[in-house]
C-alpha cells in the first residue's frame, strides 16, 4: 500500500518527461534570444540606411534641379517619410527641403559610426522609445562627397521593428515547440521509457519478491540501459532466491528450535537415568557409564548451541575495564586446567594489563577458545606428544591483543574457509561450530576481531580489542 501511495505521489509530480519537454523549450528560446538581439540591431541599421539612401536620392533631385516647385518637395518628403532634408557645402550646410519645422531633435545618430555594443543599446532603446519621437540621421551616401542630413520620425522605424520582434518571437516558439517535440520523443524512446520500465520492474518486484513472474525480463539493447536492465534482473533472481531461502530456512528454524526443546527434554531424562547407571556396581555398566555421560553432555550441548544462536541476537556489551589475567584464570579453573594432569596451562599476560569490555561476554569467547583447544588436546592420549593451552595478551597504546594457542593437531585446511560460519566451522566429530560464531560476533561487537593466525603447531586464536573511544567535549564537561 505504501508502494501504490508512493508511487501516485511520482505521477501526480511533473514526470520526466514533461520537465524534458519544458527544459527543451526554454533552451531553445535562450539560444533564440542570443539570435533575437543582433538581428535586431542589424534590422534597425538596415531600416536607417534604407530610409537615408532614399532620402539621398530626393536629396540629390532637389540639388540638381532648379527651381523645384515647393508641391514635388513635399511629395518627395512624404514617400520617403521624412520631415527635412538637408547637406553639407564645405563648411555650411543647406536646407534642401522641409515639410514642417521640428519642435525639437531627440536623438542623433550618425550611420557607419557605431559599434556592435552601441547598435545594440540603440536598438533597445528604439523599441522602448515612446511614439513621436524625433531623430536626425547623417551619412555619406555612397558615390557623393557630401554629407546629408535626414529628420524623420522614429515611430514607423519603432513599429516595423515590433513586428520584426513579434515575426522573431512567434518563428522562435515554433522552432521551440517543433525541436521540442522532437528531442522529447527521440529522448523519451532512448531514455525515459526504459528508466520508467526500469522504476516500474522494481516497484512491482518490491511488492512480491518471491514471486518470479515480477522479475524483469531485459529488452536486449546493448548499451548502458541495456546493462542496467540485465544486471537489474541478475539481482533480482539472486534476491527472490534468498528471500525464498530465508523463508524456508525461518520455517526450518522453528521446526528445528521445537525439535531441539523437545530433545533436551529427553536428554536430561536420560541424564536422569545415567546418573542412576553410575550408581551401580557392575564392572561393565562402570566401563561404559563415562562413555554415555560424555555423549549424553555432547548432545546437551549441541541442542543447547543450537537454541542460543536462533535468538534474536547477543545484548551490547556492557564494557568495564576488566583484570585479564584474573578472567584468563577463571577460565583454566572451570575447565579444569589447572590441575589436568596432562596439559600444560600457561597463562602470559603481566598482573598490570587491563581490557575495557564486557566480562561476562570476554569470559565466553576465552572459554569457548579453550574448551576447543581443550578437546583438540585430549584428542591425543600419547605420552610423548606434547599438550600445551597458552593464553597469553599484550597492550600496545589503546588495543589489546590476546592470543590462545595449543599444540594440538591444528586447523585443517579444507574447515579454515569456513571456520566462523555456523554449522559449517568445525572440524570435530559432533560439533556445531556455533562456539567460534559467537565467539566472533561477541568480539566485533566490541569493535574488534578475531582471526585464525599461523602457528609453528597446533592452533592460534588473535582477539584484538580496542577501548571505547573518549568524548573530550563530555569528559571536561565532568571535569568542570
Amino acid at each position: 500500500m505504501a508502494i501504490v501511495t508512493q508511487t501516485e505521489r511520482v505521477s501526480a509530480r511533473a514526470s520526466l518527461g514533461t520537465k524534458l519537454l519544458v527544459l527543451t523549450i526554454v533552451f531553445v528560446m535562450v539560444s533564440e534570444i542570443f539570435i533575437f538581439v543582433p538581428s535586431i540591431a542589424n534590422y534597425r541599421d538596415n531600416w536607417l540606411n534604407d530610409a537615408h539612401r532614399n532620402a539621398s536620392v530626393a536629396a540629390a533631385i532637389i540639388a540638381e534641379t532648379p527651381n523645384v516647385p515647393e508641391g514635388l518637395k513635399l511629395r518627395l518628403l512624404t514617400a520617403t517619410n521624412t520631415i527635412a532634408i538637408s547637406h553639407r557645402e564645405g563648411n555650411r550646410r543647406r536646407l534642401l527641403a522641409m515639410a514642417m519645422p521640428p519642435t525639437s531633435v531627440d536623438r542623433h545618430i550618425e550611420l557607419g559610426n557605431e559599434t556592435i555594443l552601441q547598435s545594440i543599446v540603440s536598438a533597445f532603446d528604439t523599441l522602448f522609445a515612446p511614439n513621436g519621437r524625433i531623430i536626425r540621421v547623417t551619412a555619406m551616401p555612397e558615390g557623393l562627397d557630401e554629407e546629408v542630413d535626414i529628420i524623420l520620425s522614429e515611430t514607423p522605424l519603432r513599429q516595423a521593428m515590433l513586428a520584426y520582434s513579434w515575426n522573431i518571437l512567434a518563428l522562435s516558439l515554433m522552432i521551440s515547440i517543433v525541436t521540442a517535440i522532437l528531442v522529447y520523443m527521440s529522448l523519451r524512446w532512448l531514455f525515459v521509457r526504459p528508466v520508467r520500465r526500469l522504476a516500474d520492474a522494481m516497484i512491482d518486484f518490491a511488492q512480491d519478491p518471491e514471486d518470479a513472474s515480477r522479475t524483469i525480463i531485459p529488452s536486449g539493447r546493448t548499451d548502458e540501459l541495456g546493462e542496467a536492465e540485465r544486471s537489474l534482473a541478475a539481482m533480482q533472481h539472486q534476491l527472490a532466491d534468498t528471500m525464498t531461502e530465508r523463508r524456508r530456512l525461518a520455517e526450518l528454524g522453528l521446526a528445528v528450535s521445537k525439535i531441539n526443546h523437545d530433545l533436551r527434554n529427553l536428554l536430561a531424562s536420560a541424564q536422569l537415568f545415567s546418573d542412576r547407571l553410575a550408581m551401580v556396581q557392575d564392572p561393565t555398566v562402570q566401563r561404559f557409564v563415562p562413555k554415555l555421560v560424555r555423549a549424553l553432555d555432547r548432545a546437551v550441548g549441541y541442542t543447547s548451541g543450537v537454541l542460543a544462536y536462533g535468538r534474536a541476537g547477543e545484548a551490547p556489551p556492557s564494557r568495564r575495564l576488566v583484570d585479564l589475567h584474573h578472567l584468563a584464570a577463571d577460565v583454566g579453573e572451570i575447565l579444569g586446567l589447572d590441575t589436568h594432569p596432562h596439559i600444560d596451562f600457561r597463562i602470559i599476560i603481566e598482573d598490570e594489563i587491563e581490557i575495557d569490555a564486557d566480562p561476562d561476554q570476554l569470559y565466553r569467547v576465552l572459554m569457548n577458545l579453550c574448551r576447543n583447544a581443550l578437546e583438540a588436546l585430549e584428542s591425543n592420549t600419547h605420552d610423548s606428544v606434547v599438550r600445551r593451552l597458552a593464553i597469553a595478551a599484550e597492550r600496545t597504546g589503546s588495543v589489546v591483543r590476546i592470543v590462545v594457542s595449543d599444540t594440538g593437531p591444528g586447523i585443517p585446511a579444507k574447515v579454515r574457509q569456513n571456520l566462523f560460519q555456523p554449522f559449517k566451522g568445525n572440524g570435530r566429530r559432533g560439533g556445531t561450530g556455533l562456539g567460534l560464531a559467537i565467539s566472533a560476533e561477541l568480539v566485533r561487537a566490541h569493535g574488534g576481531s578475531l582471526v585464525l593466525i599461523d602457528a609453528p603447531a597446533g592452533a592460534s586464536f588473535e582477539i584484538t580489542i580496542p577501548d571505547r573511544p573518549i568524548d573530550l567535549s563530555v569528559r571536561r564537561a565532568a571535569i568542570a
